[in-house]
């Protein structure tokens, strides 16, 4: 399924690759939230990103499709097919089609001029490459692959980090991030990179080490892409929840709340990279933490 909004010179396209249980609860996902929060907000959680009778939070798996300054660009690359997860099965050896839904929105693989990879996580840069025989090649051939280098290091198993996510994102760099580098496709950047006069990159750590936010501001319009900085709404009522997945939880919470703060202040949408349902929204200030100004942008399925 694809949904199109325009902001500024900017058209942004929703390439849903699932939608579903995260086979996940809410203690599991979010260990910082209590069932209360989740029944207060029982009517705006449920059924986007809540079910309450399996308990399971449910969660979108999407790219964000650009088109700025006559370039074709791809924001997060999705889980990918054929890959072997040994402890994330719920991603391991999906058959999507991701690339039809690509095609549907009018983008060949070979058309998509720069990939940009919020972060390094295994839901985040699947789709960077595919299988060919028993090689993994790059999806998009003709794309510069923009990464966060403090990602790149930190997962680079040659570096011997221990994430929290432990496990999770075992073979990623391995069969999703390596080829792509090898392939001399990549482009890592720290700190802030300008894409284009609409587009530019910031750090945002917390989530991961180079955890990043892509900002559009065109034609009187603002964005914020921010990745997992936000996996649920419940994050923007209570910025002080994170998901069992943050590498540094009081980074995490300081990226978090100084974002939405910006978003609150400029009337900026925020597309994070797993909302279903309407999939972005503004956000105003609520005492000292936010709410739900409105949903914006795109049609409420997923």
């Amino acid at each position: 399924m694809t949904d199109q909004i325009t902001l500024g010179e900017v058209t942004v396209t929703r390439i849903t690759e699932y939608y579903g249980s995260a086979e996940m609860t809410p203690a599991e996902l979010f260990p910082d939230s209590s069932e209360a929060s989740w029944q207060d907000h029982r009517g705006w959680l449920a059924p986007d990103f809540w079910d309450p009778e399996t308990g399971d939070c449910r969660t979108a798996v999407q790219t964000w499709l650009l088109r700025s300054g006559g370039r074709t660009i791809l924001v997060d690359t999705g889980v990918g097919n054929h890959k072997e997860r040994p402890y994330s099965p719920v991603w391991s050896h999906l058959d999507t089609g991701f690339l039809g839904r690509l095609a549907a929105a009018g983008v060949r693989p070979e058309d998509v001029d720069l990939v940009v990879n919020t972060h390094l996580h295994v839901d985040h840069v699947g789709w960077n490459t595919r299988l060919d025989g028993r090689s993994w090649v790059p999806t998009f051939p003709n794309a510069t692959y923009l990464m966060p280098r403090r990602d790149f290091d930190f997962w680079n198993p040659a570096n011997d980090h221990r994430p929290r996510l432990g496990r999770g994102n075992q073979n990623v760099f391995e069969d999703s991030v390596a080829p792509v580098h090898e392939a001399g496709l990549t482009q890592l950047w720290d700190g802030s990179h300008r894409i284009d006069a609409n587009l530019r990159l910031d750090l945002a750590p917390g989530h991961t080490p180079g955890s990043s936010v892509l900002h559009l501001e065109s034609g009187g319009e603002r964005a914020l892409f921010v990745g997992d900085l936000v996996h649920t709404a419940l994050q923007i009522a209570e910025p002080e929840t994170n998901s069992c997945f943050c590498e540094d939880p009081a980074a995490a919470r300081v990226t978090r709340r100084n974002l939405l703060g910006q978003a609150a202040e400029t009337g900026a949408l925020v597309l994070p990279a797993h909302f279903g349902g309407h999939g972005a929204a503004r956000v105003e200030r609520d005492g000292t933490r936010f709410a739900i100004a409105d949903w914006a942008g795109f049609s409420r399925s997923a």
